[in-house]
């Protein structure tokens, strides 16, 4: 397992996340942000546990990321 976090409220709403990795990331229509699927907020951090096989493509969406709020561990 993998786990994904994101920082959403430094989002500037690029898309890219949602381009590299559809299944995992959706842009919200409220703030125009993206929405990590699945994941759960804590201290303003958003997080979820996937299988490896997310890893590749959840890596590549951090790193087109231009203010760097995704981490893949």
């Amino acid at each position: 397992m993998i786990t994904i976090i994101q920082q959403r409220d430094k989002c500037i709403g690029c898309n890219y996340c949602v381009e590299f990795a559809p299944q995992r990331w959706v842009m919200s229509k409220k703030d125009g942000k993206s929405v990590l699927i699945g994941a759960k907020e804590k201290n303003k951090f958003w997080s979820v546990k996937v299988h490896e096989d997310e890893k590749d493509i959840n890596r590549k969406a951090a790193a087109a990321c231009p203010v760097k709020i995704i981490t893949v561990a």
